[in-house]
This record gives C-alpha cells, structure tokens and sequence, in this order.
C-alpha cells in the first residue's frame, strides 16, 4: 500500500516531526489541528465557539488537499482543555459538520500547545 504525507498552505505548518495528514489507500489521518490562523501562525482569539471554528477549518482544508472532506469523515477525537467548554464546541462543531455526524470521543485534556482551548484529529475517507 502506498503512503503518502500531505501538505497545505491553507493550515498551520506542523510544529514538529509530523504529517498534517497521512494517505494510506483511500484513508485519510489527520493529525490534530490547534487553532491557528494558517496566515500569521498564531491561535485565533475568541471564545471556543471561534477556536473550534478554527480548528475545523484547518481540518477541511487539510482534508481537500488529501482529496477528502469533512463529509467523508468517519470518526474524530476532540481534545478539550475545559470540559465545561463542551456545549459550545459542541454547537460550532455541528455548524460545521451539518447533517454529517461521524463518530466521536470528546477528552479533557491537562494543557494544549500555546494556550489553545481546542484540537481535533479525524480520519476520513477519500473522495
């Protein structure tokens, strides 16, 4: 099987030895994404309503590069530094993903990367 690392301009560069994505046959691993704004490097401000908006942008446009979507997600796991936080990510992120609902697993997490409040993995499906 061939595996093929993904990259996008139009998300946050990795902030390490990693992959934004990885393409092993028609799936997709998204590593996590922050929210970051791709074009200064730095976490949006805002709310977690604006983070998780963010976050999800990042995904899809890191998911089209690998020539999949946010419809063709099957599962994300969504790391939370505050789980009382979880009712408003909960709203943007079905904003996001509309009638689509893919599996989940939702974490509250010690600390994230530069103060951030939200990240999110997936794993898709190519197109």
């Amino acid at each position: 099987m061939d595996v093929q690392s993904v990259h996008t301009d139009e998300a946050p560069k990795a902030i390490g030895p990693y992959s934004q994505a990885i393409v092993a046959g028609d799936s997709v691993y998204c590593a996590g994404q922050l929210a970051f704004d791709p074009a200064t490097g730095q976490l949006v401000e805002g709310d977690i309503a604006a983070q998780t908006a963010r976050v999800l942008a990042n995904l899809s446009a890191v998911l089209r590069a690998a020539g999949s979507d946010l419809s063709h997600v099957v599962k994300t796991t969504v790391f939370l530094a505050d789980l009382g936080d979880f009712a408003a990510m909960n709203e943007a992120y079905a904003s996001a993903f509309g009638g689509h609902r893919p599996a989940r697993s939702t974490i509250e997490v010690g600390k994230l990367p530069r103060g951030a409040r939200i990240e999110i993995e997936c794993i898709a499906v190519r197109r």
